[in-house]
């Protein structure tokens, strides 16, 4: 199938990045990053409105569509430095679950093997179960390890009878053997779900659940810690998954289930750029930003910088693999981890 584009908008790139076709690998060769449209939101379970997600985090921001974006604390680039290109979305019609799934997978799956880090811009949550599934086709069925962000365990056996749901993706992934359980990070859960049985379910594969009052107490930072020394023990890649309700709706109105009490956008942001910096990131997903919702743009402009948060973690990680210079972000702890890499 030809490049899409903009599934329910113009035909545009993130912030102005080179276009790809899936269906033409010449037309992004050599690509190290490569953005997927998923504008899918049939599994929503509440307020609709994620299909249009993709479109709102490619086009929000007041900078031009240029194809640069220099960091100011990492001193990088990650649009120039990582060659990254853009191939439109995924044709997912919200009547189809299982083919749009399908698709989405494959799409996901080309951009591995083809040694990109696939980028997928979603969406509702549902979509991660065949981004990571594509993901661990390519790193080793339960080689990848996933840290969840969201406000929600999406952990559910079923959803309005259906085994697909952005309630239900977590569920099926764990079930598939693509990721492991006790490899499986969540952090942000609040609110008044998952029920018992539910979380009986998740104790008996083992997954470590970091709720807003454990987040609040420990600190965002100590949380990370944890969660990275079992992200990486026994696995290969890390698939990072943030659902943007994990921020508090005061500052990220525009989604589909907002539950009040979640942690900040600085939060988000610092904790993404920590996470590239520091993981062998395989994939990533941005999910359940629903633009009807949103209010002034302020939901859309933080997934889009959720997603050059991570491109910018990534390159600073390979500009030092490549043993070039890198700056240290001012943040005390990482100046002080980084230091300590060094030695």
């Amino acid at each position: 199938m030809a490049r899409l584009g903009g599934m329910y908008g113009p035909d545009a790139t993130f912030l102005g990045v080179p276009r790809a076709d899936l269906a033409e690998p010449g037309s992004w060769a050599g690509a190290e990053v490569l953005i997927i449209g998923a504008p899918f939101d049939g599994g929503t379970s509440h307020r609709p409105g994620a299909r249009f997600g993709p479109q709102a985090i490619r086009f929000t921001d007041y900078l031009p569509h240029d194809g640069a974006r220099p960091h100011l604390a990492l001193g990088v680039d990650p649009l120039a430095e990582l060659r990254v290109a853009d191939a439109g979305d995924v044709e997912m019609p919200s009547g189809d679950t299982e083919t749009s799934l399908k698709r989405l997978e494959d799409a996901v799956y080309a951009a591995c093997q083809a040694g990109a880090i696939p980028v997928i811009l979603g969406g509702d949550h549902t979509i991660t179960l065949p981004d990571a599934k594509g993901t661990a086709r390519h790193v080793g069925w339960g080689r990848v390890s996933l840290i969840h962000f969201d406000a929600h365990a999406d952990t559910g056996n079923t959803q309005f009878g259906s085994l697909y749901g952005h309630g239900t993706p977590m569920r099926r992934l764990i079930e598939s053997g693509a990721v492991r359980g006790d490899r499986f990070l969540q952090i942000g859960l609040r609110g008044y779900w998952p029920e018992p049985e539910t979380l009986d379910w998740m104790a008996g594969r083992r997954m470590r659940s970091f709720e807003m009052t454990e987040v609040v107490s420990r600190g965002v930072d100590d949380c990370l810690t944890e969660a990275f020394t079992i992200a990486t023990a026994d696995c290969d890649g890390v698939f990072l998954s943030v659902d943007i309700d994990v921020v508090d709706p005061g500052m990220a109105p525009g989604t589909g289930t907002p539950e009040p009490g979640g942690l900040t956008a600085r939060q988000l942001l610092d904790a993404v750029r920590r996470i590239a910096m520091e993981m062998p990131l395989a994939g990533i997903d941005v999910v359940e930003v629903s633009p009807p919702y949103d209010q002034a743009e302020v939901t859309a402009f933080l997934a889009s910088r959720v997603v050059l948060e991570a491109l910018s973690g990534i390159a600073w990680r390979r500009r030092r693999e490549a043993g070039h210079p890198v700056r240290f972000p001012t943040d005390p702890l990482l100046a002080h981890r980084g230091a300590h890499q060094e030695k």
